[in-house]
């Protein structure tokens, strides 16, 4: 078995949600979900199939998002892992819709930080174990940054 690091590309202003199922039809649903919660949200989708032919199904509304979410996919080439990169909106407005999803059987992520995805390899093929979201804290927050965090909430409209 061998053990390695995937750096994934996010788009400046893009987040994503990356994630295991264990079904095709799979990407039909979360198309259904992505656009069905926010209409207007761009976005691209890429799931790794893994049986049959063992494809990396596409699906999006944007062109561009969707080309970097099978380039990113193709890097993991993980079995039955699934990436969506978002523009124009946030992952909170999807990820309980996601999690309801009746084939999407684990969330490793949703984020804009930059991400590097852990992978175990093995003869058979590789799964993921783990991801590293962003950078490690450098301290804890003072009164400052409580209000710097709680002014930005009620900046994007999650806070009144």
């Amino acid at each position: 078995m061998e053990l390695k690091s995937v750096a994934l590309e996010i788009p400046a202003g893009s987040n994503l949600i990356l994630g295991q199922t264990h079904f095709i039809k799979t990407v039909e649903d979360l198309y259904e979900i992505m656009v069905g919660t926010a209409a207007q949200v761009k976005f691209g989708l890429a799931f790794c199939e893994a049986s049959g032919p063992c494809l990396v199904r596409t699906v999006g509304n944007d062109e561009a998002l969707q080309a970097i979410a099978v380039k990113n996919a193709t890097a993991i080439a993980a079995g039955h892992s699934f990436i969506i990169l978002m523009q124009d909106a946030y992952p909170i407005n999807f990820l309980n819709a996601i999690k309801q999803c009746p084939e999407v059987c684990n969330i490793y992520c949703a984020t804009a930080n930059p991400v590097e995805v852990i992978l175990a390899e093995t003869a058979q093929g590789a799964g993921i174990l783990g991801v590293v979201d962003g950078f490690s804290p450098k301290g804890v927050e003072g009164p400052d940054d409580v209000k710097a965090r709680q002014s930005l909430l009620r900046q994007i409209g999650y806070k009144l």
